[in-house]
């Protein structure tokens, strides 16, 4: 079980600041789900939304009546429901950049023999978007919906090295480093990611998250100005080494944002009013 987590909107009293309280508290319940859980009960959803516990039965009972939750009678536990998966489907049907990108990770991953993904940050997080491996026996298992770590996964560093120092200072304000290790190492790992990017154009993620784990990364902020995305190639050293790193991996993936790049400028400008 996860360990209790602090409330951000453990507050019952009016909402503020144009945020809604109610529809914060409900989203915390849905986010509580990972994809580890098959159910939960109400007892769980309290310990790990910090809600307390008629606020939590209350916002179960709605959400299942929406069909957001699924509620299993015999069991006295929750799910997720249809109009989660539903959200989820459009999200990902009518995001573009998926559709540009996939062709081109796919050309990616049958090159190298690596698995190439494309994920954006959850909270503290970073969640597959896409994902397209290769035949290759050997590859990273991971799925869309995975959750990898923000501070030290290629994924999350290559989003990192895409923000401004503004947005990257607002995260760490945000969430802090209570689940990210030693605070002078996740320092350190994102300096030397910086300086990588700034000179290469990409990162190299070997063995920050896992020993056996390498990945290239690299961040893709869309022009049409929806938030920045990364793309990860990513496998075992056998796979990836510094010189397919290098010379191969990460100049392709530079080429492709570029590509991506233009084409999604291309499809904005052929939108209905637009310059």
């Amino acid at each position: 079980m996860r360990k209790r987590e602090k409330n951000p909107a453990a507050s019952e009293g009016d909402d503020s600041q144009g945020v809604s309280g109610a529809l914060m508290r409900g989203f915390q319940v849905l986010r509580a789900f990972t994809p580890n859980d098959s159910s939960l009960g109400n007892f769980e959803l309290m310990e790990r939304t910090g809600l307390p516990k008629a606020t939590v039965s209350r916002l179960t009972y709605t959400l299942a009546s929406l069909g957001y939750l699924v509620y299993n009678e015999v069991l006295g536990r929750y799910s997720l429901g249809s109009g989660v998966i539903a959200l989820g489907y459009s999200a990902l049907s009518s995001n573009p950049i998926i559709h540009l990108a996939r062709p081109l990770m796919q050309r990616i991953a049958d090159e190298t023999g690596a698995a190439v993904a494309l994920g954006t940050r959850d909270q503290a997080e970073m969640v597959y978007l896409s994902n397209c491996r290769s035949e290759s026996l050997v590859t990273l298992r991971l799925n869309i919906g995975s959750r990898i770590p923000l501070w030290k996964s290629g994924m999350g560093l290559a989003y990192l090295v895409g923000l401004t120092p503004d947005e990257r200072a607002d995260l760490k304000e945000r969430f802090g480093w209570a689940e990210s290790g030693d605070r002078r190492k996740i320092d350190r790992i994102l300096d030397e990611a910086m300086t990588e990017y700034a000179e290469y154009g990409y990162i190299t993620a070997f063995g920050t998250w896992h020993s056996y784990v390498r990945a290239v990364g690299i961040p893709l902020r869309p022009l049409d100005g929806s938030p920045i995305l990364s793309i990860t190639c990513g496998g075992i050293a056998e796979i990836i080494d510094e010189e397919s790193a290098r010379n191969k991996i990460g100049p392709a993936l530079v080429s492709m944002v570029s590509k991506i790049q233009a084409d999604l400028g291309a499809s904005i400008k052929a939108l209905p009013g637009s310059a």
